[in-house]
């Protein structure tokens, strides 16, 4: 979601929705597909599209559903200080430590996306077409939202540091301007993950570690650079938006030393690794057939439901 502030006639746009934004889940999903091999991509290749687009529907349950924002992100940092010891990596044991509406409170990303997997193992062990791109277009959202910094600290939007909009600025603004000009994303294949718990948890630890690095360098950088040069105004479908400018987006980014960058990559080989994990756990179904199948009606309404509530909300209109 975005709220929208009239000023002297134009309208500025800033960010309150915290996840990558749209531009760059459906570009992880895109680009998490090639590293596949042969035998899955008979079945994710045709549906390219389908994935890619539908990386986003986690997103627009944030607007509707309540209970689904705690997955998109943990507050680690409630817990203590890094490495967090005392949050216990496994889910009963958090339960049975700080209860389960505290581990809600502060969120469950880690623990939801092994429940993900387990889930996509089961479509594939059911050779539900449907059900299968349906489910790893979903993992792959919150894989690529445990890779982002401000989704595993207290401070996630910069508000508690006076740096409002910083979320939307590192996980948005600098992937649009730059992903599809000037990042590589031809990484390899993707590999079996042996134990999914301690791979998600590194993976996330490794955001907790790199927060206050995103929150510092963006706070020296504006004591550096003249407020004139820091925004800019753009227009997006007939409304002026204020932006950050990209000469200091780019100047984040050369600070932050590839940072955004890396983090899309990772989380690339972490979705189609943990795709391929699904798979493999499911006895590597052949996937040939199940590419024949059409697709079931009662989830593609249930897809088509969901995306009418949210543009019914009128979020879709500020994304």
């Amino acid at each position: 979601m975005k709220k929208l502030l009239l000023t002297s006639g134009c309208i500025l746009l800033f960010h309150s929705c915290f996840c990558w934004g749209f531009f760059a889940h459906k570009k992880i999903n895109f680009y998490a597909i090639f590293l596949l091999p042969p035998e899955m991509l008979v079945l994710y290749k045709p549906n390219i599209d389908f994935i890619s687009s539908h990386a986003v529907d986690p997103d627009k349950r944030r607007y509707l559903l309540a209970g689904e924002g705690a997955k998109h992100f943990m507050d680690i940092d409630h817990y203590g200080s890094y490495p967090f010891d005392s949050l216990p990596r496994k889910w009963n044991e958090a339960v049975a430590k700080f209860s389960e509406d505290t581990l809600n409170k502060y969120g469950i990303v880690p623990w939801w996306i092994q429940i993900m997997l387990q889930r996509l193992s089961t479509a594939f062990k059911e050779k539900n077409k449907t059900r299968i791109l349906k489910l790893s277009a979903e993992i792959g959202h919150y894989i690529s939202d445990a890779h982002v910094p401000l989704h595993a600290t207290q401070n996630h939007n910069g508000q508690l540091t006076g740096q409002e909009g910083i979320h939307a600025f590192w996980e948005s603004r600098i992937p649009e301007l730059f992903a599809e000009t000037e990042w590589d994303f031809l990484l390899g294949r993707a590999t079996y993950i042996s134990n999914p718990s301690a791979f998600i948890w590194k993976r996330f630890l490794e955001s907790a570690a790199a927060a206050d690095t995103v929150l510092r360098v963006e706070k020296e950088l504006r004591l550096q650079m003249p407020p004139d040069k820091q925004f800019a105004f753009e227009n997006r479908n007939g409304l002026f938006i204020k932006q950050y400018s990209t000469a200091y987006s780019n100047r984040y980014d050369q600070l932050l030393k590839g940072m955004i960058e890396r983090r899309m990559q990772e989380s690339i080989f972490a979705v189609a690794s943990f795709w391929y994990t699904a798979w493999v756990n499911a006895g590597q179904p052949d996937l040939n057939a199940i590419a024949g199948q059409d697709f079931d009606e009662e989830e593609l309404k249930e897809i088509q439901e969901l995306n009418d509530a949210w543009e019914k909300s009128g979020a879709h209109e500020h994304s």
